[in-house]
């Protein structure tokens, strides 16, 4: 006797803040009526983190310590037990998002090593001879925008052979010269990261010209900290040899739950960087780095 069992939220973006209602239906299907011990309902909230392979032997200590964040759980039973009808049936749930005492909600974020995630879990608890049931659904909190306008910071930035850093053999780099400019750096997370860079001379041709956006991701406690960076995304706005003192237009948005606004705890970190490579022909990296502060207004 088959029967399925999915949970509807009511807002199709699935999108919730601090202080609102999770509401939507839990929806049984069956072709017969069919016995259970009772429909429960739980929503969780939780800060996984984990250490990256070569973190895990300089922190012992540590490494035992990163256990996950609770940050809001509760659950309720939806239906005593007794039978679900033939067909399709209904039930509304509504669950009030808030933390208990003085804990904030952070933003829904998927990264390497530091994921915060919010769920809600369906169980249908059935006789020892059938199977239970159970279903997830992952909801998505935003926290709350800040009030205040969001004041730019344009960054000017000139790469040449005499600015780069970890160069071991500066003289036997060739020669180049590139501007350009990054509107700010305190970016609105629903806005695109906008400016142009200017390749104004190189002695080789270039390859590409690409647009780096990386996290980093800093766990730690007492014993020590874990800090590890890596790439979310990387987009191309050149390609092959491009013609000197052409502006080329920056454009990045900013992927949804691969980002949220840069956030520091006692136990993690997450911020982001992005980096502008010119890969030049004969395979030559030129990377410049700038540190982006990400906020909800």
């Amino acid at each position: 006797m088959s029967v399925t069992l999915d949970i509807r939220l009511k807002r199709a973006n699935k999108v919730y803040h601090a202080g609102e209602s999770v509401a939507g239906v839990i929806v049984l299907s069956c072709k017969e009526a069919v016995q259970h011990h009772g429909i429960f309902l739980s929503m969780e909230g939780l800060v996984n983190l984990q250490l990256s392979s070569k973190s895990v032997g300089v922190f012992e200590a540590f490494y035992n310590s990163v256990k996950p964040i609770p940050l809001i759980s509760c659950s309720t039973e939806v239906a005593k037990a007794g039978k679900v009808p033939g067909g399709k049936t209904e039930i509304p749930f509504e669950f009030p998002l808030n933390t208990k005492g003085n804990k904030a909600l952070y933003e829904t974020y998927h990264g390497v090593f530091v994921n915060i995630q919010y769920t809600l879990r369906c169980d249908l608890k059935r006789s020892l001879l059938a199977k239970d049931l159970s279903r997830n659904c992952e909801f998505i909190v935003h926290c709350q925008p800040q009030k205040e306008k969001l004041a730019a910071t344009p960054i000017n930035f000139t790469i040449t052979p005499d600015t780069l850093q970890n160069t071991r053999e500066r003289s036997s780099l060739p020669k180049f010269l590139i501007r350009g400019h990054l509107d700010t750096t305190n970016c609105v997370i629903s806005q695109p990261l906008t400016g142009e860079v200017e390749v104004e001379s190189s002695d080789i041709p270039i390859k590409s010209i690409e647009l780096q956006l990386v996290r980093v991701e800093t766990c730690g406690c007492a014993e020590g900290y874990a800090r590890d960076a890596t790439e979310i995304q990387n987009i191309q706005i050149a390609e092959g040899d491009v013609r000197p003192a052409l502006p080329i237009p920056i454009y990045m948005v900013f992927p949804r739950l691969f980002t949220c606004p840069t956030l520091e705890t006692t136990n993690f970190k997450v911020e982001f960087e992005v980096n502008i490579v010119i890969v030049l022909h004969d395979d030559h990296l030129i990377t410049e780095n700038f540190p982006l502060k990400l906020c909800r207004v």
